[in-house]
């Protein structure tokens, strides 16, 4: 079992900025509120097929919901939007409170590491366009056991991987449901806000450890924790 803590990230809004996504979506549907909706419907048909034991990568799920959104809404999707999409994915930029948040964790001895459910980049990703894969341990992502967060699947790969203690293991997400399969595998959780996120106010919903509004705050909540 690993000694230092173990910090473990997501990646799309957690770390990275989705919202730079908006202008694609307001370009394409004229309407406010479409590039959440293609968010919530990525999720949640990620994990439709998880449960029923499909998989296809994440970009690609994308472009398909995408589509779908075209046909409910009246608007005609090209291949190029497509592929606008998937490159604005890959070049997403971190949030600006990212770094000295995580330089706060390394250097008081936590060992961190990303897990998403986006596939493994060809080339640089945006934490190394950002200069801080210097700062992973291991950077991680469900194609690896083709299923999607919040499978414990996801979640064993990198305990396995790590060789990590379930009591000293956190993760950090921007999303309850993340949140919730972290801590039912048994690890810690923090819920980052972000403004636009909260945690389900009800008995039987595992509750985040701790709720901040972004990575800086997080990582002074988690140190005085551990």
């Amino acid at each position: 079992m690993t000694k230092r803590p173990l910090i473990v990230f997501d990646v799309n809004e957690t770390l990275l900025d989705i919202d730079t996504l908006e202008p694609l979506f307001a370009r394409l549907f004229g309407a406010p509120g479409r590039m959440r909706e293609w968010f919530a419907q990525l999720i949640l048909y990620s994990q439709s097929l998880s449960l029923t034991g499909s998989y296809l990568p994440f970009g690609e799920l994308g472009g398909g919901i995408l589509h779908m959104l075209g046909r409910i809404h009246g608007v005609a999707i090209a291949d190029s939007d497509v592929e606008e999409l998937k490159g604005l994915l890959r070049d997403m930029p971190v949030h600006g409170d990212v770094a000295a948040g995580l330089r706060l964790l390394q250097e008081a001895g936590c060992s961190l590491v990303t897990l998403t459910n986006s596939p493994k980049s060809s080339g640089p990703d945006p934490l190394d366009k950002a200069g801080l894969s210097e700062l992973f341990d291991r950077k991680f992502t469900v194609d690896t056991v083709r299923c999607f967060k919040p499978a414990s699947a996801t979640y064993a790969l990198v305990q396995k991987e790590m060789e990590a203690d379930p009591k000293t293991t956190w993760l950090v997400a921007a999303h309850v449901w993340d949140t919730i399969g972290a801590q039912s595998f048994g690890w810690k959780a923090a819920l980052i806000t972000r403004g636009v996120n909260a945690a389900i106010p009800l008995e039987g919903i595992p509750q985040p450890t701790l709720i901040a509004r972004d990575i800086s705050e997080t990582a002074q909540a988690i140190l005085k924790l551990i």
